[in-house]
């Protein structure tokens, strides 16, 4: 895999994720495969209709970041490899945004790594949200989203 962890929505695939940590160099030792992929949520915390999402990022300090927390938990007993691959762009409701991958030697070495993956990126990486809702009356109302915001 390349040191891009940053992707234009459209330019990566799950499946060419699985397929890159499938085909790797240490492919043998991985008898377990953990995804979380996150998507666009229709309604705020607040009960608001989000009609589209713009994701933007500092993209350079964001892939350093991502490669960092992937380098670090892939440190962990029984874990071979960790990938994190967020999209920007404009994005609708049940639109794909980031891909979290944990790949290791069983079960029980995956599940905990890939809830730190998602714990660690949503906290670490410069990645902006800004969410375009419904209002009350029915107008378009804009805000960034701060991530210690989202659950």
């Amino acid at each position: 895999m390349s040191n891009k962890y940053v992707h234009t929505k459209g330019s990566f695939s799950l499946d060419k994720m699985v397929e890159s940590v499938k085909h790797g160099q240490d492919s043998g030792k991985i008898g377990a495969l953990a995804i979380f992929v996150g998507v666009v949520r229709g309604e705020t915390l607040g009960g608001e209709k989000v009609q589209k999402l713009e994701v933007e990022s500092y993209e350079e300090n964001a892939n350093h970041v991502l490669s960092c927390i992937c380098q670090d938990l892939k440190k962990r007993e029984g874990v071979v490899d960790v990938q994190i691959h967020h999209f920007t762009g404009d994005f609708r409701v049940g639109e794909d945004l980031v891909y979290v991958l944990v790949a290791g030697s069983h079960r029980e070495n995956v599940f905990p790594v890939l809830k730190e993956a998602v714990e660690r990126y949503k906290k670490e990486a410069p990645i902006f949200k800004k969410e375009f809702v419904l209002g009350e009356e029915g107008e378009l109302k804009a805000y960034w989203v701060a991530e210690k915001e989202k659950s």
